[in-house]
C-alpha cells in the first residue's frame, strides 16, 4: 500500500478492480509456463508477510504442491524481501528457477491482477474484513487467517459476499485438518459420550505492560496505513511488529487491533465444539461473563482472566475460562472427551497454555476413544492450506467455509461483549442480534476511520 494521502484515497470496489487490472495490462507477471498450460497449479498471491505467514501460510501452501506463489505484499519492506526468499527458494528446492516475484504495497494492485488466482491473507485481524471483502469482489478465492473478522457487523457482510459470488473462502481454523479433534468431533457426533450436557473451553490470557514511548516511524513501514479503519495512534513497536525478529507482535494485545484470546484462540476452540456438537448454522440464546481489562487507554489493553457461560440448544451449557486447561472438555451423560492441541502454543513468545502435557485425545474410559462402529465420519484433511486448494479446483466447500467461520467467531464475539457488560445477556441466532439490549447491539460494529474499512468498501 503506497503512501497516499488520506483525504484522496477514494476505495470503491469498482475502483479496486479497474485501477489494479490496468496496472496487470502494463506490468504482467513472469511466472513458470506449467501454470500457464493444463491451469491446474494455482497462482497465488500473499498478503501480509509477518509471523503466521511466513512459519504457517507459506510453508502450507508451498507443501501442498497444488500452487506457486507469484506476488507478494506488505506495507513493511523488509518483510516484503523475506516474503519473496521464501518463495524463491521454494522453486530452488524444487529443482526449479524461480520466476520474478512481483511486489507490492498496495492491495489494490495485487487482487486486481488478472493473473492472481487468489490471495492468502494474513494480516492483523482489523484488516482482514477489507481485505477479503475487496478479494472476493475481485473474483479472488481466499484463504483467511482467523478470527474471520474483526467485528460481528463485518462477519455478515463477508459472509453473505462470499455466498452471493460463489467463491471458495477458507478461514484458519486448521484444527479441523487435525486427526485428534477430528476424531473427537466422529466420537461426540456418533454418541459415544451420550447426549451432551456441558463443555468447557480453556484459553490462556495475554499479560498487559506499561506503554511504550512514541518512537520514529522505520523508513521501511507504513505506519499510516497499517492502522487501517483504526484511530490514529502514535507508533511505538509495542503497538505493532517487531523490525529485529518475527516473535509475537504487540498488536496482538491491543484491541483496536485485536479482541484478545477470546478470539485469538478462541476462534479455534469454539469451532471445534461447534463442530462437534453440530452448531456451525446457529450460536448460543444466552450469554453471560465477566473479564478484567487493564486501562483502555493502555496499548496492551486486551482482557485478562475471564469466565463465560453460553447456553446452547439441546441444554448444552459451554462454559469458557482461562482457568480450564487449554483444550475442550465434553461431558456427556455416559462419560466425557478431551481434546487439546500438541504443545504450549505456536511460537515461544505464545501466551503458556494450562495442561501442556496433557495428552492430545483422552477420555473418561479409554474404550470410549476406540474408532471400531463410528456412526459418524467427517472429511479427512492432512492439511488444511491444501484442503482449500482443493477446493479452489473442484469448487466444492472446504472444511472452514465462510458461513461455519461466521457462527464461530459471532459466539467469540457475543462472548467478549458479554465480559465487557457483565451482564446476562439474550442472542437471538436466527436475527444474530441481542434481544432489547441496544448497547449490546451497538457493540457489534465500531466505526471506522474514512476511507479505510470493509463497511465503508461496501457503501462505495
Amino acid at each position: 500500500m503506497k503512501k497516499e494521502n488520506a483525504g484522496s484515497l477514494l476505495i470503491s470496489r469498482r475502483n479496486v478492480v479497474k485501477s489494479a487490472a490496468i496496472g496487470a495490462a502494463v506490468a504482467p507477471l513472469i511466472i513458470p509456463s506449467r501454470a500457464w498450460g493444463s491451469n491446474s497449479r494455482i497462482r497465488v498471491g500473499q498478503i501480509g508477510l509477518g509471523r503466521i505467514a511466513q512459519s504457517h501460510d507459506m510453508p502450507g501452501v508451498i507443501k501442498s504442491d497444488l500452487a506457486d506463489y507469484v506476488a507478494v505484499c506488505d506495507l513493511d519492506s523488509k518483510r516484503v524481501a523475506d516474503g519473496v526468499k521464501i518463495v524463491e527458494k521454494s522453486y530452488t528446492d524444487r529443482g526449479s528457477k524461480a520466476p520474478q516475484i512481483r511486489t507490492f504495497d498496495n492491495y489494490r494492485e495485487l487482487i486486481g491482477r488478472r493473473d492472481i488466482d487468489a490471495v492468502v491473507i494474513s494480516t492483523p485481524d482489523h484488516w482482514h474484513a477489507e481485505l477479503a471483502l475487496a478479494a472476493i469482489d475481485a473474483g479472488k478465492d481466499v484463504y483467511l487467517q482467523k478470527p474471520f473478522t474483526m467485528t460481528h457487523a463485518e462477519g455478515v457482510l463477508l459472509r453473505d459476499a462470499v455466498k452471493r459470488s460463489g467463491r471458495i473462502l477458507q478461514v484458519g481454523s486448521q484444527q479441523r485438518s487435525w486427526e485428534q479433534f477430528r476424531r473427537a468431533a466422529e466420537l461426540i457426533r456418533s454418541g459415544r459420550i451420550g447426549n451432551v450436557q456441558r463443555v468447557e473451553i480453556g484459553l490462556p490470557t495475554d499479560p498487559t505492560a506499561p506503554d511504550a514511548a512514541p518512537e520514529a516511524i522505520p523508513a521501511n513501514f507504513d505506519f499510516g496505513q497499517w492502522l487501517g479503519p483504526t484511530e490514529f495512534k502514535y507508533y511505538t513497536e509495542m503497538r505493532v511488529h517487531p523490525q529485529k525478529d518475527y516473535s509475537r507482535p504487540g498488536w496482538l494485545r491491543h484491541e483496536a487491533h485485536c479482541l484478545g484470546m477470546i478470539t485469538g484462540w478462541g476462534s479455534h476452540h469454539y469451532d471445534t465444539m461447534h463442530w462437534a456438537l453440530q452448531f456451525e448454522d446457529t450460536g448460543p440464546s444466552k450469554v453471560e461473563g465477566k473479564g478484567e481489562f487493564p486501562d483502555p487507554a493502555r496499548i496492551w489493553n486486551v482482557h485478562g482472566a475471564y469466565d463465560v457461560t453460553l447456553q446452547y440448544p439441546r441444554k448444552v451449557v459451554v462454559n469458557v475460562s482461562d482457568k480450564h486447561d487449554t483444550g475442550l472438555k465434553f461431558y456427556g451423560d455416559e462419560g466425557w472427551i478431551w481434546v487439546t492441541r500438541e504443545g504450549t502454543g505456536a511460537t515461544s513468545s505464545d501466551p503458556q497454555a494450562k495442561g501442556a502435557n496433557l495428552p492430545p485425545l483422552a477420555a473418561s474410559d479409554e474404550k470410549l476413544l476406540d474408532p471400531n462402529g463410528l456412526k459418524v465420519h467427517l472429511p479427512v484433511s492432512k492439511s488444511h492450506h491444501k484442503n482449500w486448494l482443493e477446493s479452489v479446483h473442484s469448487r466444492k466447500q472446504p472444511l472452514a467455509p465462510a458461513h461455519v467461520a461466521h457462527r464461530s467467531n459471532s459466539a467469540c464475539i457475543v462472548s467478549w461483549i458479554a465480559m465487557k457488560l457483565a451482564r446476562p445477556l439474550e442472542w437471538d441466532p436466527k436475527t444474530e442480534r441481542f434481544k432489547n439490549d441496544a448497547e449490546a447491539n451497538a457493540m457489534l460494529t465500531r466505526s471506522e476511520r474514512a476511507p479505510y474499512g470493509a463497511l465503508h468498501l461496501a457503501k462505495a
